[in-house]
């Protein structure tokens, strides 16, 4: 009976142990709580984040880009928005965004100023730009799934035959298909020294991390984890954050190490925001969130 009791004592703390490991690894920060910042949204999506911290989001439905201050203030940025999507700010500080609306690419300007820098590949028209990241020296990815939308002319050229990354040099000169064989990319984030690329592969319930080449290519694709994903950032250790049925948060390795719930049908996307990028801000169908962290995100200083 003895070494029963004895047993028993020690699993339960070997439990114990094992729980505070796990917690050590949890990226909220201590006592945080999920918290609503806004409402009232018809779908929320492509949360990004500018150099003072402040949140820009769309309401993709409204056709419209919100901009959630880094003091807490909500305000419109630009309506209409040719129904931007995915988000992304530049080192200029410029804003990118995917405009499904005529299946375009846009830099948006702090004075409003659009460009529409992508209309098109070879002549046909894009599936419709979902989600962006820009890499340290310029070139950007994005990708281009089909969702078929209500506002497009049912008249429409012809459009992409697959569903592809694609690559825009620095040079926004050189447009071009960098991997053409995942079934429905949607989110994409980069690690901040511009060398790996993750991609996930919503069709497939599969995220994907590349090895990205100076020529804007991909090299030594490696299966992350078994899971797509709406959208998609990483923190200062690398871990990697994707959405879906609320946040799931998985280390560099793609071990899962955290899953943060959230009360909507669908959580579309995440970034990092606020003064000290310490706040996780996520766009979640009709609401946005913001959960504290311990830790930064990618790329702040």
């Amino acid at each position: 009976m003895k070494k029963i009791l004895i047993l028993a004592a020690a699993f339960l703390v070997l439990g114990a142990a094992l729980s505070a490991q796990e917690n050590k690894k949890e990226i909220t920060a201590p006592g945080a709580r999920l918290e609503k910042l806004a409402g009232d949204f018809k779908f929320t999506e492509g949360p990004a984040c500018d150099a003072r911290g402040n949140v820009y989001f769309t309401d993709q439905p409204n056709d419209r880009i919100m901009v959630w201050s880094a003091d807490g203030k909500l305000s419109t940025f630009l309506q209409p928005s040719g129904r931007a999507n995915g988000l992304t700010f530049d080192r200029q500080g410029n804003l990118w965004a995917c405009a499904d609306e005529k299946n375009e690419m846009w830099i948006v300007s702090a004075n409003k100023k659009i460009d529409a820098v992508i209309k098109n590949y070879q002549g046909k028209l894009l599936n419709g730009p979902n989600d962006v990241w820009v890499r340290p020296d310029g070139g950007v990815y994005f990708t281009d799934p089909l969702y078929r939308r209500p506002y497009w002319p049912k008249d429409a050229a012809a459009r992409m035959e697959g569903q592809y990354v694609f690559f825009l040099a620095a040079d926004r000169k050189t447009l071009r298909p960098v991997a053409t064989d995942l079934k429905q990319p949607n989110g994409i984030i980069g690690t901040p020294d511009g060398k790996l690329l993750y991609v996930a592969d919503i069709g497939d319930k599969k995220t994907y991390r590349y090895e990205i080449r100076k020529d804007g290519s991909l090299a030594n694709r490696k299966l992350f984890c078994e899971m797509g994903s709406d959208g998609m950032t990483v923190d200062a250790k690398g871990n990697i954050y994707l959405t879906g049925r609320g946040v799931t948060v998985f280390d560099r390795k793609g071990a899962k190490i955290q899953q943060i719930e959230v009360p909507e049908k669908w959580t579309a996307n995440i970034c990092f925001g606020g003064a000290d990028r310490r706040l996780l801000f996520i766009t979640a169908s009709t609401g946005v969130y913001g959960i504290r962290t311990k830790v930064k995100g990618a790329g702040s200083q």
